[in-house]
């Protein structure tokens, strides 16, 4: 793989999700008071795409170069 910052941003935004989604999903599905978590996932999905975004613009921009000493500037 050419680049291996998408991989890495892939392995966490699942992790991520995976992390967030099962909880919510145990809650809402064996707790009385669980129903109304279901008022709060709209937000829980809007902050995974926003993670997301963030994750991607992670991965698809390049390392920082390094910072050029001054021996490489043209002499005056």
């Amino acid at each position: 793989m050419t680049n291996p910052r998408l991989a890495i941003a892939v392995a966490i935004g699942l992790a991520i999700g995976l992390a967030v989604v099962l909880p919510i999903a145990w809650l809402i599905n064996n707790r009385d008071w669980g129903v109304g978590l279901m008022l709060a996932v709209p937000f829980v999905v809007y902050g995974m795409m926003r993670l997301a975004r963030v994750l991607e613009a992670w991965a698809r921009n390049p390392p920082p170069l390094p910072h050029s000493s001054t021996r490489d500037r043209p002499r005056r």
